[in-house]
């Protein structure tokens, strides 16, 4: 008897072991992340350079994929669209500057990965996907992995989502041609949009709602982003985005 319970005892630790073994292995990863990535590019926002350190990125990624999760760049989920650069999703979200009141929405859910950086950073998260997989695969991780202030839906993020505007803050992650209005207008005075805006040279912007639909506009640096289309569109293969130096 003494026997058997000392196995037990051996198989608990190995297994408890093994899986401290594999979370010290990702967040070691995630730290030198910040640290080499997104730090000495810029973004010193501590709340958001926490939350880049503490998400597993890994499990927004296929599995074959994992040993790369955490290096500088883009890579692709499937359907053509990729989880975008550590950096970039770091300096977006700085650039929301972000309180922790904020009702957000985010245009292009993708893996889920962004909802899940801004998820413990604001109060709500409502995030649009035009591909339905997508969409849905990123709604069942969300909420198995509990991140439960986050709403997903299939949806056409050009109209953005009347229901919950106005939002204190909106995120596009996919550059459409030139802002929305639908998303200015679901823009809460005083709010601010961080969305990438051209065709073949696309720019990050900053769009702040002064009043009424007044807006001012600030060019922060060059991206590569998958352009944002209607439902009605082919959906482009974002396979090889550059990454930003």
């Amino acid at each position: 008897m003494c026997q058997f319970k000392f196995v037990i005892l051996f198989l608990f630790c190995l297994a408890f072991t093994a899986e401290k073994t594999d979370a010290d292995w990702w967040h070691k990863k995630a730290v030198m992340m910040v640290k080499n990535q997104i730090e000495k590019r810029g973004v010193h926002d501590e709340r958001v350079l926490r939350v880049m350190r503490e998400t597993p990125r890994h499990l927004f990624i296929p599995e074959n994929l994992k040993d790369v999760a955490y290096e500088d760049g883009p890579l692709p989920i499937g359907e053509g669209q990729t989880i975008s650069q550590p950096y970039i999703v770091a300096l977006m979200t700085e650039l929301l500057q972000l309180r922790g009141k904020e009702r957000v929405l985010e245009i292009g859910t993708g893996s889920g990965y962004q909802a899940a950086i801004l998820s413990p950073l604001v109060k709500q998260v409502y995030s649009i996907e035009i591909v339905k997989s997508l969409s849905e695969n990123a709604a069942n991780k969300l909420k198995k992995m509990q991140y439960n202030n986050v709403t997903v839906k299939w949806g056409d993020g050009y109209q953005g989502w009347l229901e919950h505007a106005p939002y204190d803050a909106i995120i596009v992650t996919a550059a459409p041609d030139q802002v929305p209005q639908a998303l200015i207008e679901q823009l809460q005075p005083g709010g601010i949009m961080v969305v990438p805006v051209g065709t073949h040279f696309q720019k990050l912007k900053i769009i702040s709602r002064i009043q009424g639909y007044e807006i001012r506009e600030k060019n922060i640096i060059p991206v590569r982003f998958v352009p944002m289309v209607h439902s009605e569109k082919t959906i482009y293969d974002s396979n090889k985005l550059d990454t930003i130096e």
